[in-house]
């Protein structure tokens, strides 16, 4: 597909600034879900943790449509004078806050159960399978027409993963102390009203975030609109007789699942295993913290030994460590935290290279094929990291079901220690698959994106 690129400002530090506020606009209502939802509708709504999960994964079966479907959206849109993609952030941003407010309807906490469950279905379906999807694939397609350099698309992965991180450091480390408390019985419980308010809070702040993202960053390369009609047969055989993007996807899928089971669980551990909702603010805080400060080293050692080899180490260290807490199976929260913080080397590795590795998967394909459906290949791995968050609440509501979990059990002492358990054997086989993943199946090394890139600066002029 031919490709031209228009004369305009040079990549710089606002476009990795508006690219970072995207993603942290995604965050504010997409960690909120990860972390609370569960939580909210088990101890509020009283909706059994297994019914939740089951949920989760339903909807995702709408989402192998919906995001697809928005990809062939984005690759077949009339270009306009923003580009392809960032017009729809402005159009889904208003949306996608209202959705995420919905769901947690704490007005229908006396309802009928099964009017709670259609409505947790319908809002889910709304917030996450429509309008996330709106805003979400057209954001992440964005990256390779950012810049066409490898160098500035990893600088944008890295800025991209510390957007994320700061919603899921502000939502992780103030929320908890907002929206639990203790009850008459000195038991740490959440608060449906402070969780509804809290969700207002977070959407407003995603729209200002998704505005200044529009406003910051600009289309360089510009796609034109695909003129050939969509076989999904063809685009299905695509998909497959590529390697990369088999690897990629089942190494995203298994790294939601490590970050899923790893975060999620933090809402069960702490108030209910250890009696603390402080210790959700420290651990996320300290998480954040040790993400923050590898960004400043991982991109360069990438150059180095390549983002497989990176992201390798850091599975492999994730599963060290929660291997090393179920062993030791701690009361203490600061060496918990110690655990907690070193299993989230093996998130923060991938999650800081990630996106780079999509676009360098989107050259490869490229150099293979002849054509470029960024929006059609950003779809699938979308969706692949959606099954991975719907695989994750699925086993966790599965987990706590069979572990004895419901809202009278919740304290109980074969319950809790059950949930550390869970907390620390899920994530450590879902790191240990992980690296498998990506040794065995994610043939891109160094060298050969490098190759890739020269191909297509020679093909482009």
């Amino acid at each position: 597909m031919e490709k031209t690129e228009v004369t305009v400002r040079p990549f710089g530090l606002r476009d990795k600034i508006g690219y970072m506020l995207g993603d942290c606009a995604n965050d504010f209502t997409f960690m909120l879900s990860a972390i609370f939802m569960m939580k909210f509708y088990t101890d509020v709504m009283g909706v059994p943790a297994a019914v939740i999960g089951l949920m989760m994964m339903l909807a995702k079966v709408v989402d192998a449509f919906t995001d697809v479907f928005m990809g062939q959206i984005c690759d077949r849109s009339q270009p306009t004078a923003k580009g392809k993609f960032l017009p729809w952030i402005r159009r889904f941003m208003g949306p996608v806050a209202l959705a995420s407010v919905l769901l947690y309807a704490v007005w229908l906490k006396n309802a009928p159960l099964a009017v709670k469950i259609v409505w947790m279905f319908a809002t889910y379906i709304l917030w996450g399978s429509v309008c996330y999807t709106g805003i979400n694939i057209p954001y992440g397609s964005m990256a390779s027409v950012i810049s066409p350099e490898p160098k500035d698309r990893t600088s944008l992965s890295t800025f991209r993963s510390l957007g994320a991180t700061v919603a899921a450091t502000g939502i992780g480390t103030v929320l908890p102390m907002v929206v639990f408390y203790k009850n008459e019985a000195g038991q740490t419980v959440i608060s449906g009203e402070r969780m509804l308010g809290a969700a207002i809070v977070c959407s407003i702040i995603a729209v200002i975030a998704y505005s200044l993202c529009y406003t910051l960053t600009t289309e360089r390369v510009r796609l034109p609109k695909i003129q050939s009609k969509f076989s999904l047969g063809i685009f299905a055989k695509t998909i497959v007789s590529s390697r990369a993007l088999v690897g990629i996807i089942i190494a995203a899928l298994l790294l939601v699942l490590c970050q899923g089971t790893l975060t999620g669980m933090n809402n069960y551990i702490f108030p209910n295993y250890f009696g603390s909702r402080a210790g959700i603010s420290i651990a996320t805080m300290l998480a954040s913290c040790m993400i923050v400060f590898m960004s400043t080293f991982v991109g360069r050692i990438s150059t180095f030994v390549g983002k497989k080899g990176v992201t390798v180490a850091g599975a492999l260290i994730g599963a060290a460590s929660m291997f090393s807490a179920f062993f030791v199976r701690t009361h203490s929260i600061p060496v918990w935290c110690c655990f907690y913080v070193f299993g989230y080397v093996g998130l923060a590795c991938f999650n800081l290279l990630c996106w780079a590795m999509i676009t360098d998967v989107i050259d490869d394909m490229e150099v293979k094929n002849g054509e470029r459906n960024d929006g059609a290949v950003y779809s699938v791995y979308s969706f692949s990291r959606k099954l991975g968050q719907a695989a994750s609440s699925g086993l966790t509501g599965f987990l706590l079901g069979l572990a004895g979990y419901t809202q009278t059990t919740a304290f109980d002492d074969a319950v809790v220690n059950k949930i550390y358990t869970i907390a620390t054997v899920a994530p450590a086989i879902s790191f240990s698959l992980l690296a498998l993943a990506l040794i065995f199946l994610y043939p891109l090394t160094k060298q050969k994106v490098r190759e890739n890139a020269r191909i297509l600066k020679e093909k482009r002029g």
